[in-house]
This record gives C-alpha cells, structure tokens and sequence, in this order.
C-alpha cells in the first residue's frame, strides 16, 4: 500500500499527530477540519455561520491540494457542538455542494478543540 500525505498551507496546519489528509490510490481521506484562520492558526471569531464557512473553505484547501474539489466528497461527516445548528449547515452547505450531494453524517458532540463549534472531515474518491 502506497501512502501519499497530502499538505498545503491554504488550511490550517495540523495541532497534533496527523496529517492534513492521507491519499490511498484514488482515495483521500481527509482529518477533521476546525475554522481556524490557517494564517494565525487562532480559531476565528463572529458566529456559527462564520464557522461553517471556515471549516468548508478549510476542506476545500485541502480537497484542492488534493487534486480534488467538493464534487469529489463521497463522505462526509459534521460533529456540532449544538445540533439546534444544523439548519444552518444545510443552509451554508448548499452554497458549497451541488446535487448529487455526498453521504453525510451530522454528530452532537460535548466540545471540540480550541472550543470549536463545528468540526467536519470527509473522504474524497478521485
């Protein structure tokens, strides 16, 4: 099995014993993405819209250093901190998707790094 690390600077650099994301044949998989700004590496501020759309662009950064873009997720899954929020994803997410839309998962969780309020991570097939 052949392993390629995928990297880019355009999202923000892993904080612990990962990889931006992992190629396995035409395989991407991708780690959880949280809004930090990839510049500072501080989580942004304003509201949750805010933070969606930083997660989204994150993703995208990496899909992209990838060699892939969002029609490309097969999968992906979004850990909230607030599932009263997921209205709003949806909202933010048809603005970044078009249909056929990938499988989806949408998880509550009790917190998330640096007091995240949404985490997303995805797998891509190229």
């Amino acid at each position: 099995m052949t392993k390629t690390i995928i990297a880019t600077d355009r999202a923000p650099q892993a904080i612990g014993t990962y990889s931006q994301a992992v190629k396995v044949g035409t395989t991407v998989y991708m780690s959880g993405q949280i809004p930090l700004d990839p510049e500072t590496m501080e989580l942004i501020g304003g509201g949750i819209e805010d933070q969606i759309k930083r997660v989204f662009d994150n993703l995208l950064a990496v899909a992209q250093a990838a060699d892939g873009s969002f029609d490309n997720i097969v999968k992906l899954n979004i850990f909230l901190t607030d599932l009263s929020c997921f209205p709003i994803v949806n909202e933010i997410m048809s603005t970044y998707f078009e249909k056929p839309y990938p499988a989806r998962a949408a998880i509550g969780v009790a917190s998330l790094p640096k007091g995240a309020q949404v985490e997303m991570d995805a797998v891509l097939e190229l």
